[in-house]
């Protein structure tokens, strides 16, 4: 079914995600805003998974318009900007290829989208019932207002200066072309995006009830890579604009240095450090037990207790070794872990 004129053009980066791309598609199937409004583009970054297969099986079974483009391995950004050259529409929405959309989802965007309310957008994203609860974990982890839900969207008050991040984005196809689409960050690219959209004065809204699930990863390895590559992007991020680095994103890196403060403290002076190590766990426990309710999951609840700190111990651990490298000993721009991760 081709659409000649779509007002919003859905973005999906994929590489090698074909067992995700089932949820993504049935759920933008089931979005609730008349599909003749939406065109969905997947731009695959040199997959050599079945995705090609998987899309022409899906454009056989969907009610809207559905395309396929592909290049050459050249990274996620490179796949999102050859997604906009390739759209018709005049709304670039952007959601990853490891996420669903909430049924009213582009409703909501369309609607705001009218009514003339943002240049540009980012909505939360959460998890559902039927994830592993490894990643009901890491999503309580990633986006509680306990641990790093502040800075992230999920709350209308914010602890750190909103970013609109690519697994749930979008902004108007004239805008995006003039600020010049996606840079060449490997991470954190979506924040950079969204700080020259700030530059250009352009408006940025939060759509709180513009909701996408997230299937985050699925092993304890591949979330410590993740979030040590995210503690990377920031520090590259603020080699490019001081504005995108502030004191809040070094919270990890203190938590380091202090817990290793403690813990050697511990051995010389056991009587005087050994309550701070008892508030400490306390802490923990009780963010684990709250994340344990709230995702309704005696199993991701106690997958918190080892969650949450590799999550600091990651972030943190990227964050300082490039802040030496790149703050002290003046090097180049660098990425962390890069095999097998999109």
């Amino acid at each position: 079914m081709a659409i000649s004129n779509p007002i919003i053009s859905i973005v999906t980066p994929t590489f090698n995600r074909s067992h995700e791309l089932d949820y993504l598609i049935e759920s933008i199937n089931k979005q609730t805003l008349n599909n003749e409004y939406f065109e969905m583009i997947i731009s695959d970054d040199g997959s050599t998974d079945d995705t090609h297969e998987k899309i022409n099986k899906w454009k056989e079974l969907v009610d809207f318009q559905l395309d396929y483009i592909s290049q050459d391995n050249l990274g996620p950004g490179a796949a999102r900007n050859h997604g906009v050259k390739k759209s018709n529409g005049e709304l670039i929405v952007f959601i990853d290829s490891d996420c669903e959309a909430d049924e009213n989802w582009l409703k909501i965007i369309y609607d705001a989208y009218k009514n003339n309310i943002f240049d540009a957008f980012g909505g939360p994203d959460h998890s559902k019932e039927d994830f592993l609860p490894i990643q009901r974990a890491i999503d309580f982890s990633m986006t509680s207002f306990l641990t790093t839900g502040g800075m992230r969207g999920h709350r209308k008050k914010m602890l750190a200066k909103f970013y609109p991040r690519s697994h749930n984005m979008g902004v108007k196809k004239t805008l995006f072309e003039k600020i010049g689409g996606f840079g060449s960050l490997r991470h954190g690219q979506d924040i950079e995006l969204s700080h020259r959209i700030y530059n250009s004065g352009a408006k940025i809204q939060l759509l709180i009830d513009a909701i996408v699930y997230h299937r985050r990863r699925t092993t304890l390895k591949k979330f410590f890579r993740q979030v040590f590559n995210w503690g990377i992007a920031r520090i590259n991020l603020g080699k490019m604009d001081r504005v995108m680095l502030e004191p809040i994103h070094f919270v990890p890196s203190i938590a380091i240095s202090l817990a290793l403060f403690i813990i050697i403290g511990l051995i010389i002076y056991p009587n005087i450090f050994y309550p701070f190590i008892i508030f400490g766990l306390t802490a923990l426990l009780f963010v684990s037990i709250v994340g344990g309710i709230k995702t309704r999951s005696l199993s991701a609840g106690l997958l918190l207790i080892i969650i949450i700190p590799l999550q600091v111990i990651g972030y943190g651990l990227g964050f300082i070794i490039a802040f030496f490298k790149r703050f002290i000993l003046n090097h180049s721009e660098f990425t962390g872990f890069q095999k097998k991760y999109y």
